[in-house]
């Protein structure tokens, strides 16, 4: 029998029952056409999940019965952060989806030079709630208690900045020094620069060098900027972290 995970924003608590919100008990009720009395796993975010049964099921509603929490230790030690130029559509989504797969701690959007993205203030806003539901989704699938947090976007100029106290790295195809010449962080934190499809520019990089990140190649093959985050929390992980 499946059980299905489900990410529930409120506070969960072992021994109580609690009602499934409007878009949970679409999905559950209605395409899943789950029934009383079928297991479910569910988390909040804050780490681990509790094992639960659905109950009370009517045309519009149902409860979830929650019974007892499970700690979960799936989390990678090492806290990356990745900026990564906005790309269009479902290529952004990708990244996102597979970065929280991988182990990603966070993920912050940024505008760049060769960004083809444009977003406005109200987009931005829908986009990131968008984004953020592609992370919540991927992270009921592939079993983790916490959900990255996806930032509203910023300039790269702006986040550089923001990423003291951090190993830092910009992925850069032309630079011959590959991530496993670096020691691991003693702080356990990597901020990760990743371009959008044009590449950074070489202003970028230098300004990124300039702000303590260091260039380096993830192989002599050009990824494509959905691809990059997979394959760098692959290595980074592979080296330091819990592969």
């Amino acid at each position: 029998m499946r059980i299905p995970r489900l990410f529930i924003d409120t506070e969960l608590n072992e021994n109580t029952t609690i009602a499934l919100p409007d878009s949970t008990f679409q999905h559950v009720c209605k395409v899943l056409r789950l029934k009383s009395g079928h297991p479910i796993r569910v988390f909040n975010g804050t780490g681990g999940q509790f094992h639960a049964e659905l109950c009370d099921v009517e045309k519009r509603s149902a409860n979830v019965a929650i019974t007892h929490f499970e700690p979960l230790y799936n989390e990678s030690p090492i806290q990356v952060t990745i900026g990564q130029s906005l790309s269009r559509g479902e290529r952004m989504d990708y990244a996102i989806q597979k970065a929280v797969e991988a182990g990603v701690y966070a993920i912050q959007p940024l505008f760049s030079e060769r960004c083809e993205v444009k977003l406005q203030d109200n987009r931005a806003e829908k986009r990131q709630q968008h984004w953020q539901q592609v992370a919540i989704s991927a992270a009921e699938q592939c079993g983790r208690g916490v959900v990255p947090i996806i930032h509203a976007p910023v300039l790269l100029t702006d986040w550089l900045d923001d990423c003291n106290n951090m190993l830092k790295f910009t992925l850069h195809h032309h630079c011959a020094k590959p991530i496993n010449q670096h020691k691991k962080p003693d702080n356990n934190q990597v901020a990760l620069l990743i371009g959008p499809e044009g590449g950074l520019s070489e202003k970028e990089v230098q300004l990124s060098e300039n702000k303590g990140f260091s260039a380096i190649t993830l192989g002599p093959r050009v990824l494509r900027t959905e691809t990059a985050p997979v394959v760098a929390l692959s290595v980074i992980n592979t080296l330091w972290g819990d592969i």
